[in-house]
């Protein structure tokens, strides 16, 4: 066995064999024949994957494992880790994607063979897609022009891999372009297009070395390709390795992405300069000769952004490692658009290497306005009369140090519309972040009014998120209207667009709630009154459904199974949440199982088949702890399952979908059904317990939790209601639109 073979943990070897992690600890004990470990920890072992599958094998208890998973634990678990295993899969995708017939031609053949062909193969697809190598002293010219700066360090030159026949023949003697690879050493590479000196270029061809250990898992890839397509491989593997690493990545949520590319409009050159995992170029619409670039200071960001992009479209991608504001990759570019997610609250971004900067053409930004350093590197990079979207946290519309840079902004035209979203649209989810729509001035003079609009009205319950069709209709009408005509009819509640003079007071306040009138509320009285109606009529409901008073029984000896013993007998299918589907389609989210509401989720168009609920099914939440299991209803039924989630589909025949429900939400069964991380709880739903009871025993306890399950939504809606209420008399008593008439004892 190599010393670097692939590794997987307790809990892989579960998934493999479709059995829970306490199976796996019963047969390290009871077989001495198990693999040892390999690596990781005494607490948390991990185990070679090829020893592992053999004995799992031999043993008769390796289970018929998807393609997907079993290629997820290769890359999840590959010597070198997940993210130097991700480029290589990428790179080799892009080969395949882009010429498939020398993949089979380097595939062809032993490892060794395979990884000592494979970085001339891979040169061929590399160099087209990112670009050829710089000529020195060129620069990046007006709509996304190339070169870079100085002499490029270039790898002697392989044999032409294509015969005058059209046919690839394999090189002689190769020899592979010295570069660097994360996880591997740092060698001089062949440059990207226009990356400046300052910057490295993101994608580089990994050595035949450096491939060697990733051999086993590149021929998975090629074989999942083969069912999934190139793109819908590469988006399957980066989903899952984002949600192995949520605290790492800051994401940029798909419909907000979308938000932003809408508002920015068709473009050919666009800019990211914080592109991140690249969600918002992949955001935009595709046109002909479109020229994307983008720029992250953290390398294996970088590099997967590109891949992902280059293999989304057929766009000319040009990526860079490096601190956008110290070392700008694209000094010279004059893009159409420039989109941007930054980081916000950075101290540590350059303020005292970078105060004569040129780019502070609105003013030196103080320490802790990083993100008006943003804001105007963003302009720096557009052609006059481009567009920048960028989003920005509240406080940078308001903070006094920033209000100099605002005035400016505003005088000379360069701001031009500031949206408040909705609570939950982007991380913090916490807070209401904007968006703000700039545009570099032309020779005309600016536009004397700004926009101001505020979408937090379109708010989800609990944490579902936002009601992005309404936050994108009322945004994109409003935005296009005051684009169009310069001004916009006050929308109240929603939108306005305000007088730049009304805004150069002393603190230069953009905050749009604070410039808005209030929502008509003409019909509040009559609003509140129907409110009060309906919250009567729900009292008397939940009067009506509060159970009648227990009646104390001794605790009941039952012969119990579990969830993972009624699966494997049949009893009932345990599916879970996937990462995409082939069509849009409302996703049941584990919020929306938390908080008792519709689907309200999102996930990223596939091929992948996603799973579709039915009525009748049983679906629970796997993160957060807490006992929750939900009964899918008509009204719920064909929804696709999100993430997070694990649906059981019981047979009729042997169990009752509330039967089922109704015990898997004990307390104590979910306690020692649950492993605790630092900071999370994850339920193994395979272990919850349930007795084994005769369906019409079952049919008695299902009727009685299906009671209960009416009475707690009843309760929800009740608070729902008394909250809608209270705060609509708080407001109507405040904004007058409400006249407080006599006080309950009586007396004015």
């Amino acid at each position: 066995m190599q010393d670097n073979a692939t590794e997987v943990t307790a809990a892989g070897i579960a998934r493999l064999a479709g059995v829970g992690r306490a199976a796996v600890s019963n047969w390290r004990r009871r077989h001495a024949d198990f693999p040892k470990p390999v690596g990781g920890t005494e607490t948390s072992p991990s185990f070679a994957l090829a020893d592992v599958e053999a004995w799992l094998r031999h043993q008769g208890k390796l289970a018929e494992v998807p393609l997907r998973e079993r290629v997820w634990q290769q890359l999840a678990g590959h010597p070198e880790g997940p993210v130097t295993a991700l480029v290589h899969a990428g790179c080799v995708l892009l080969l395949i994607h882009d010429r498939p017939t020398v993949w089979l031609e380097v595939g062809a053949g032993s490892d060794e063979r395979l990884a000592a062909l494979l970085p001339a193969a891979l040169e061929q697809v590399i160099t087209p897609r990112f670009g050829p190598p710089a000529e020195s002293g060129r620069g990046v010219h007006a709509r996304g022009g190339t070169a870079s700066a100085g002499a490029v360090n270039r790898p002697p030159a392989v044999n032409t891999p294509e015969s005058a026949s059209g046919e690839w023949t394999a090189p002689q003697t190769p020899v592979p372009p010295t570069v660097h690879t994360p996880g591997g050493p740092a060698t001089p590479a062949v440059h990207t297009p226009g990356v400046h000196a300052s910057a490295t270029p993101a994608v580089h061809v990994p050595t035949g070395p450096q491939l060697l250990p990733s051999v086993p898992l590149l021929r998975g890839v090629a074989e999942l390709a083969a069912d999934l397509g190139a793109r819908q491989t590469f988006e399957f593997l980066f989903g899952r390795h984002l949600d192995a690493n949520p605290r790492q990545y800051t994401l940029t949520p798909g419909e907000l992405a979308r938000l932003m590319a809408d508002l920015a409009g068709p473009a050919r050159t666009v800019l990211d300069p914080a592109c991140g995992t690249g969600a918002l170029l992949r955001a935009l619409d595709v046109r002909p000769d479109q020229e994307l670039y983008g720029q992250d200071s953290a390398p294996e960001l970088a590099a997967l952004t590109a891949l992902r992009l280059v293999l989304h479209g057929r766009a000319t991608v040009r990526a860079a490692v490096g601190d956008t504001l110290r070392a700008d990759a694209w000094p010279q570019l004059r893009a159409d658009t420039v989109l941007c997610h930054p980081p916000f609250n950075e101290r540590n971004w350059g303020h005292d290497e970078l105060a004569y900067d040129p780019r502070w053409e609105y003013g030196f930004p103080a320490r802790a306005e990083s993100e008006l350093a943003w804001v105007q590197h963003a302009l720096a990079r557009l052609r006059d009369g481009g567009t920048a979207v960028l989003l920005m946290p509240p406080a940078a519309a308001s903070r006094r140090s920033g209000r100099r840079i605002r005035a400016d902004l505003l005088r000379r035209g360069a701001l031009r519309a500031v949206v408040a979203l909705p609570v939950g649209a982007a991380p913090p989810y916490n807070i209401a972040l904007h968006l703000w729509v700039l545009r570099r001035p032309e020779k005309a003079p600016g536009q004397p009014e700004v926009l101001l609009a505020d979408a937090g009205q379109f708010a989800g319950e609990g944490r579902g998120g936002p009601d992005w069709q309404a936050v994108k209709e009322a945004v994109l009408d409003a935005w296009r209207a005051h684009d169009r005509d310069g001004t916009l009819a006050e929308r109240p509640g929603l939108a306005r667009s305000v007088p730049v003079i009304e805004l150069l007071d002393d603190d230069v306040d953009l905050a749009p709630a604070r410039h808005l009138p209030p929502a008509t509320a003409a019909d509040g009285g009559e609003q509140l009154t129907a409110v009060r109606e309906r919250l009567g009529e729900t009292l008397r409901l939940t009067t009506a459904l509060t159970p009648p008073p227990a009646v104390t029984a001794p605790p009941a000896r039952w012969p119990l199974t579990t969830v993972g013993e009624l699966a494997r007998g049949g009893a009932l299918v345990l599916r879970t949440g996937g990462t995409g589907g082939p069509a849009r389609l409302p996703v049941l989210t584990d919020h929306d199982v938390l908080a008792g509401t519709g689907p309200s989720g999102t996930l990223p168009e596939s091929e992948e088949e996603a799973v579709l609920t039915e009525a009748g099914d049983v679906v629970v939440p796997v993160l957060g702890g807490g006992s929750v299991a939900r009964v899918i209803d008509d009204a719920t039924a064909g929804a696709a399952l999100g993430r997070n989630l694990v649906l059981l589909r019981p047979d009729p025949t042997a169990l009752d979908p509330w039967f089922l429900a109704g015990f898997l939400r004990g307390t104590a069964n979910n306690r020692q059904a649950s492993s605790y991380a630092s900071t999370a709880t994850r339920l193994d739903v395979r272990r919850l317990h349930l007795p084994r009871l005769p369906l019409d025993e079952q049919g008695r306890y299902g009727a009685r939790f299906r009671a209960l399950d009416e009475f707690e939504r009843a309760l929800r809606y009740a608070g729902r209601l008394g909250d809608e209420l209270v705060r609509g008399m708080y407001d109507g008593l405040t904004d007058g639109t409400v006249a407080p008439g006599r006080a309950p004892d009586g007396h004015p």
